[in-house]
């Protein structure tokens, strides 16, 4: 008998960089596919009605994270537009930029999201606390990968 079992696993990579472009801090942590994103992800095999990921946030709440979420506990500013999406064998790896003045604070969460607004979560990962200053740039790049085991 043949069995498969899917599986996915996403990697936040995040580069806090200061006024000058100097790296002050990088992190590397785990995220959580919630239950709205698997149902995204059945969606859109299904057909394209389902947007595709557009957007990412950073918030400042370190709730936990869990799968019946739907958005950040506390989003700090707008969401920003993905600088690129790539497809790469059995992963998709997103990347957006957080600019002076973005989303600045105690930044603890983030989340990936497929609208500016409202919209589905399709991830959300909670980390020790980046100390993003006005000044500050940060980068996030979140790689999701599908595996069969």
């Amino acid at each position: 008998m043949l069995k498969d079992s899917l599986k996915l696993k996403g990697r936040v990579g995040i580069v806090l960089k200061d006024k000058d472009g100097n790296v002050k801090e990088t992190r590397e942590v785990d995220n959580l596919v919630v239950n709205a994103g698997l149902d995204y992800i059945a969606s859109r095999m299904k057909d394209a009605s389902a947007t595709a990921m557009t957007h990412m946030a950073l918030g400042t709440n370190s709730t936990a994270a869990a799968a019946g979420q739907t958005a950040l506990s506390a989003q700090a500013g707008s969401r920003e537009a993905l600088d690129s999406t790539t497809v790469t064998s059995n992963a998709v790896v997103y990347v957006a930029s957080f600019e002076a003045g973005d989303a600045t604070g105690n930044i603890v969460e983030a989340g990936l999201f497929n609208a500016s607004s409202g919209g589905t979560m399709l991830c959300r990962t909670v980390f020790g606390s980046v100390a993003k200053q006005a000044d500050d740039s940060m980068t996030v790049t979140w790689t999701v990968t599908i595996s069969a085991s």
